[in-house]
């Protein structure tokens, strides 16, 4: 599929909800980094924005990207009307084409899925190599799916945080997995319905 096509699709879900004024964080991050000192973060696939508000608000300096131009247009609106556009810059990149340029102590890649064509483990192989020493690469996966996901493939397959680090193919002389597991939570909906969900989690490490 073309840029065009990503472009497409993306904006078209994104559009098809009203935009959040104070979306919410995920779960799997506020419990990553909370204990975190704040620094230089990178959101890959930003979506409504939720993650990368909550970074800032806590003295992070974030970069948030997405393909959807409705998604980035609509961060960099809240990143304004919450007073936190100096600390948040909103990016349209095609991941399959382009990165983000720079150094980061956290990149976070929050269900990183699409329909379309993308080299996922190239992309976060690039996530793990702009990492600082001592950053973390989080990288939370559906374990399973949602009755509100746009992807309700009964077909679907949900590789595990192991395969995903396998799959990334990352040095462990340089970086170390400090967690890989499927756990389960209540998730709640855009239209407030809620449903018991698994994760997949894997932290990865720059040591060197």
């Amino acid at each position: 599929m073309s840029t065009t096509d990503a472009v497409t699709f993306w904006d078209g879900v994104y559009a098809s909800h009203p935009a959040a004024t104070d979306p919410r964080p995920n779960q799997r991050l506020t419990e990553t980094a909370s204990g975190l000192p704040p620094g230089g973060a990178l959101d890959l696939g930003c979506g409504n924005g939720g993650d990368a508000l909550w970074l800032a608000r806590r003295g992070w300096q974030v970069t948030a990207v997405d393909v959807s131009a409705v998604a980035v247009e609509r961060l960099a609106g809240l990143a304004r009307a919450h007073g936190l556009a100096d600390r948040i810059t909103a990016e349209r990149h095609d991941l399959g084409a382009s990165f983000p340029a720079g150094a980061f102590d956290l990149v976070c890649a929050h269900y990183l899925h699409t329909p379309l064509d993308l080299d996922r483990a190239s992309v976060l192989r690039a996530a793990g190599h702009a990492l600082r020493p001592d950053g973390l690469l989080l990288v939370v996966d559906h374990g399973s799916t949602a009755p509100w996901s746009w992807n309700q493939d009964p077909d679907a397959r949900y590789p595990s945080p192991r395969q995903v680090a396998a799959d990334i193919g990352l040095d462990p002389a340089a970086w170390t997995v400090e967690r890989a597991d499927a756990p389960v939570r209540t998730a709640t909906g855009p239209d407030g319905r809620t449903a018991e969900v698994t994760d997949h989690i894997l932290l990865v490490r720059r040591t060197a």
